[in-house]
């Protein structure tokens, strides 16, 4: 009884060491001109094979790293924004499912002076941006989950 416990006890262990996870995002773009566009991006870790997915781009690593940094640039007047990972120009609007989370740029007329007047949404937190380059940081655990 003792030799299938400890059997047991090490693949559990074995199964975790070689954890791996898929971490699904997609969303829709809208471009200054109005027309929207569906896009996928989320991310994947094959543990086994030491892979790391980033949207289509796959990368050999010898571990998960430890988060991603999502880049937002405001164009010169402040009019459109450029997120590389989700259109290969300019979009005035986007908004992303990744795992649970719902995340959304959206311009909104506010009586505060906001760069763009853009506000981001991370679920049901809305944030100003304050500058040209702001970013969202994904920080990822062995297991795939996140934070933001």
């Amino acid at each position: 009884m003792k030799s299938f416990l400890l059997i047991l006890l090490l693949s559990c262990i074995s199964f975790i060491c070689q954890a791996s996870f898929e971490l699904p995002g997609s969303g829709t773009v809208t471009y200054p001109s109005g027309i929207k566009k569906e896009f996928n991006f989320g991310f994947k870790w094959d543990k086994k094979n030491k892979q790391f997915t980033i949207g289509s781009q796959q990368y050999p690593m010898e571990q998960l790293p430890d988060s991603y940094a999502l880049a937002l640039t405001l164009a010169g007047d402040d009019q459109a924004v450029f997120v590389q990972e989700f259109a290969n120009g300019f979009i005035s609007e986007f908004e992303w499912q990744i795992g649970s989370h719902l995340i959304r740029l959206e311009k909104n007329r506010s009586e505060y002076p906001v760069r763009g007047d853009y506000v981001l949404w991370i679920d049901q937190y809305n944030y100003y941006l304050a500058n040209g380059n702001p970013s969202i940081k994904l920080v990822f655990d062995k297991s795939g989950f996140f934070k933001l």
